[in-house]
Formats: C-alpha cells, structure tokens, sequence
C-alpha cells in the first residue's frame, strides 16, 4: 500500500501528464510564414514541470465535487500565462536569466522580440481557451475570464512585477514585500483554487471559495520563501536556472529579513496556516500533503 507521499506524487505526475497532453492539443499549430511563433510557444509550455498551478486547479475542483473535464481548460489557461510570465520575466528588460528549467531561456533560443511575441502569444490564447471550452456554461467562462484578468493583470501579477522592479533600486519594507508577492506569486496561485471551484460550481464568496482562497495565498507566499531561499542555497543544475541573481541585482527579498534559517520556520508557520484553512473540508488530505511538498521541495 502506498504511503501518503506516494500517493501524492502520483497525483503529480498524473496531472502533470493530463495536463500536458491537453496543452500538446491546444498546440499543433504550424505556418510556413511564422511558424516560429508556434515554435517558441511549444517551446516553453510544454518544457515539463510540476505543473503547480493546474495541479491546484483540478484538485480544488475535485475536492468539491466537480468534473476534471470542465476544470481542465481552466487549468490550461492557467499555465499559458505562469508560463508567458517566466518568458517575460526572463527578458533582459526584466531578470535577464538566461536559463530555465535546465535549458536555455526563450529569449536566449528565439530572439528578444520572438521571445516577447510568444509571451503576449500565450496570454492571449489562454482567454480563448476558455473562451472556447465546450463543457463550460457562458456564466461560468465570464466569471472565470474575470478571475484570470484579475490576477494576471495590473492589480495582480503584473503590479507585482512592479514592485519587484523597484525593489531592485530600493529597500522594500516587509509589508510591501509580502504585498508585492501577494500580487507576483500568490494572485496566480489563489486564483487557480477559485477557478477549482468555479468549475465545480462554487462562486468566489461561498465558504469553500473563501477557504480554498486562504489556503492558496498562504502557500502562494511560503513558495516564494522557498524560493528565494533555494536561490541562495541550491546549485544551478539542481534549480535549472540561474542562482544568486536576486543577490547580484541587490533586490529585497525574504532574506533581507530573514537568515535561512529564520525563513524556512516563516514558511513552515504560512503552510500550517494553510493546511488550517481547509482542515474542515472532507477529502482535503491531498491538498495538505501538496503544501508541505512545496514547502519541502528542492528545486
């Protein structure tokens, strides 16, 4: 019988590879005039990965009772913009990172400009997915385009980006840090669980929402703890990125506040948070042993 990690890991990789083949479907586009778009899309979409955010999708809309199938376009959708996000933020006009995932960054593999277009490609496509998604009723894509929006754009994500760019040029105080990734990371996080439960048939108010909306902001901003602590501590070939950049650029971050050590106890205390959050819900098991996966993982 397998162990409860087990039985999360499977989880993973079954999604990741669900995912994956739904992504590949949306992708078989070719042009002989500028194909390379496609290209660079494909390019880093269907790079691999954990697959976070559709991970949280799908099983928020599992544990409430709803049907994969509906919740899958929105998990895609998901992932066309976290994806367009790392292609961006890997630009030179933003972190000028030059890997990811173990591979050469877009930009690094097609061009600045190439790059660039298969970001605002991505974001785009992603509205049309859900737009198109045949096994959703039109109240529930309007609602679930408006959560996207919301979190991807300027009062979410992008504002985000921001704050982070300026906080390359000056201190942060650490309410603004925890604003800043609560808009940079956590909004595309929170926003996966509500689109769960959108699809399951529970709107952004109802007790469920709120629950599953508390508990992804809180994993949302421990994963970027981790994350700036994995900067700091793992290897380039471990993380498949470039690391200590966020220390060359002198940018806030948690270890401006905090040592290693100091930020891994932060990070433990958001996901006990988190896991609280949806103590009371049945079947909500997966979704806690998924956070403290986060907060233990290595790259």
């Amino acid at each position: 019988m397998k162990n409860a990690y087990e039985n999360l890991l499977s989880a993973i990789k079954s999604n990741a590879d669900a995912v994956e083949r739904e992504l590949e479907g949306y992708f078989k586009d070719s042009d002989e005039d500028y194909g390379i778009i496609f290209d660079a899309e494909r390019y880093s979409l269907l790079g691999g990965g954990k697959r976070v955010r559709p991970f949280i999708v799908n099983e928020c809309c599992r544990l409430l009772g709803g049907d994969i199938k509906q919740s899958m376009p929105l998990a895609c959708a998901v992932e066309m913009i976290h994806t367009y996000s790392l292609i961006h933020d890997d630009l030179p006009c933003m972190d000028d990172d030059d890997l990811r995932r173990g591979k050469p960054s877009n930009h690094k593999n097609f061009g600045y400009a190439t790059a660039l277009l298969a970001g605002d490609a991505l974001l785009t496509r992603a509205f049309l997915v859900i737009a198109e998604a045949n096994d959703l009723p039109k109240d529930v894509k309007a609602d679930a385009v408006a959560q996207l929006a919301r979190a991807a754009g300027d009062k979410g994500m992008i504002g985000g980006q921001v704050m982070d760019l300026i906080g390359e040029k000056q201190s942060l105080e650490f309410d603004t840090l925890i604003k800043l990734h609560t808009h940079k990371t956590a909004a595309l996080i929170e926003c996966s669980a509500l689109l769960g439960a959108l699809a399951a048939g529970y709107e952004q108010g109802s007790k469920e929402a709120r629950a599953l909306s508390e508990y992804a902001v809180k994993i949302g901003i421990a994963f970027q703890v981790i994350d700036d602590v994995l900067d700091m501590t793992a290897s380039e070939a471990e993380l498949g990125k470039t690391v200590g950049s966020d220390a060359g650029k002198n940018k806030t971050t948690f270890l401006t506040y905090y040592s290693i050590d100091e930020a891994r106890k932060y990070a433990e205390k958001l996901t006990a948070e988190a896991i609280s959050a949806v103590s009371d819900m049945d079947n909500s098991e997966l979704l806690t042993d998924f956070a403290c996966y986060l907060l233990n993982r290595e790259k």
